[in-house]
């Protein structure tokens, strides 16, 4: 029975390493990304188009 005992703790050990390694590897890719505010642009250009345009409210008629 000793060595049932050592089997979850051996099989949680290995789910920690692999969790771990699967989070490196996340940081590793967000690493890259992220760094393009600090040129002071977004990554979004033009997203409304021109504001010259002023919204026009109208009432209901009936």
């Amino acid at each position: 029975m000793g060595s049932d005992d050592e089997t979850p703790q051996g099989a949680s050990d290995e789910t920690k390493r692999k969790f771990r390694e699967a989070l490196d590897r996340k940081k590793q890719q967000a690493q890259g990304r992220g760094e393009a505010h600090l040129d002071g642009e977004s990554a979004v250009h033009d997203a409304h188009g021109p504001v010259t345009h002023q919204r026009e409210f109208r009432r209901k008629s009936g």
